[in-house]
């Protein structure tokens, strides 16, 4: 009635052990890849690390999406500054901003299919951007060429020195800045110099001496020692010769930060600001530089006609030169940054710098007794000149400071344990 189906039965019974032995096989695999997965997920992370310095290479200067996105967020902040600048300020300059941003804009969303725009330039209009937005912000009215202060244009020439004296603790302190009080109408210590020597390491420093007038600086007479720190390891202390008084109070770059402090002679109180930036350099990351370095002359503070200023670089603007504007609410008794310029200039490649009208001028080494300026940024334009040749005269080889006084337009060098000074002439 009925036969067993042999041949069939055998043929399913040998699928049925060849489908056995295979999801052994891929279970023993399953296995194998789950155990190996972490070693190979630390393979990739190890060979992306390696190869993230050569991207740049490997795209042959293309931009990769993560710049992309950056230069996004960075319009993006861009555009909100616009935004609030025309609440206080709508006139044909800001409108051709406006227009240009737009522009840009479009630039970067036609890069997201296309693969045609060099990411160098496009950031470099970008920084150019920046610093015309920040110069549209709420200036004084008296920052450029609206009153008698600076309606000058640039440097045209400087002097040889006009006063050549050894500094008063001695040419074995090498480091340091001096120079006259520089607050254009400043009631106290109005026509005050002062001489604030780098002690310790020729890196710090926790006292400035004040002399009430010219003659007495000379004679190194009847002066006063002001301590605005208990030692010279306080939060307090000055690093690298970078200070400058400015009516009552001294503003200098606080011990390994990136702070700038104001030091009150009156009160003897000190405040601080934070300076902005990715990757603000300070502990000697980006010092003046020629064939040697000035050590720990990272962030420099300066003044001028139109207010106070910090010189520095940052890792976000490639060690290239930063400009930012400080102001001291007298009321709130807070120091505040107002704005800030980036420049294409590597600060390791300049001896020093200083400002003069809202414009940032820098040197170079030439030898060991001269030097010379050879730049300008303008931060009411945001342009910049490196046709400059204006000869500084030195009587040693290392600068350690350089600053301008709006009130008799001269520079203030301290030149290795020497104190020059320079006339300005526009």
């Amino acid at each position: 009635m009925w036969s067993f189906p042999t041949l069939k039965y055998e043929t399913v019974l040998l699928q049925v052990q060849t489908c056995e032995g295979s999801l052994k096989s891929l279970q023993e695999q399953v296995l194998q890849s789950t155990n190996s997965l972490p070693q190979i997920d630390a393979q990739v992370a190890n060979v992306t690390a390696r190869l993230q310095p050569f991207q740049y290479l490997h795209h042959q200067g293309l931009y990769t999406a993560l710049s992309l996105r950056q230069l996004g967020q960075e319009l993006s902040q861009l555009e909100s500054d616009l935004i609030a600048i025309h609440t206080q300020l709508d006139n044909t300059q800001t409108q051709k901003l406006s227009k240009e941003v737009g522009k840009l804009r479009e630039d970067v969303e036609r890069m997201q299919i296309s693969d045609t725009v060099n990411i160098k330039s496009v950031k470099e209009n970008l920084r150019y951007l920046k610093n015309s937005v920040e110069s549209c912000k709420t200036i004084p009215k008296d920052f450029r060429g609206q009153d008698r202060y600076c309606f000058k244009g640039l440097i045209t020439n400087i002097s040889e020195p006009v006063t050549t004296k050894i500094a008063p603790h001695g040419k074995n302190y090498i480091s340091g800045s001096w120079g006259r009080q520089a607050q254009m109408d400043s009631e106290g210590e109005k026509d005050s110099y002062w001489v604030q020597p780098l002690v310790n390491g020729h890196i710090w420093g926790n006292t400035v001496r004040v002399y009430q007038t010219y003659e007495d600086f000379m004679a190194s007479v009847q002066h006063k020692d002001y301590t605005f720190a208990p030692s010279y390891t306080h939060a307090n202390t000055i690093e690298g010769p970078s200070g400058v008084l400015y009516g009552e109070a001294l503003y200098y770059h606080c011990f390994r930060s990136a702070d700038i402090c104001r030091y009150d002679l009156k009160t003897n109180t000190v405040k601080r600001v934070t300076l902005p930036g990715t990757g603000v350099g300070f502990n000697n990351k980006f010092p003046y530089c020629y064939y040697d370095c000035r050590t720990h002359s990272d962030i420099d503070v300066e003044a001028d006609e139109t207010g106070l200023w910090a010189l520095y670089a940052t890792v976000g603007n490639h060690g290239n030169l930063v400009v930012s504007r400080l102001v001291w609410d007298s009321e709130a008794e807070t120091l505040n940054v107002t704005q800030t310029w980036e420049t294409r200039l590597f600060k390791k490649a300049v001896s020093n710098a200083f400002m003069s009208c809202g414009v940032m001028y820098a040197t170079r080494y030439v030898d060991d007794y001269k030097d010379e300026v050879f730049y300008a940024f303008d931060t009411a334009t945001g342009k910049e000149d490196n046709s400059l040749v204006l000869p500084l005269e030195k009587v040693a080889k290392g600068v350690a400071s350089l600053s301008y006084n709006p009130i008799n337009k001269q520079l203030y060098m301290y030149n290795d344990g020497y104190l020059l000074a320079y006339q300005v002439y526009f």
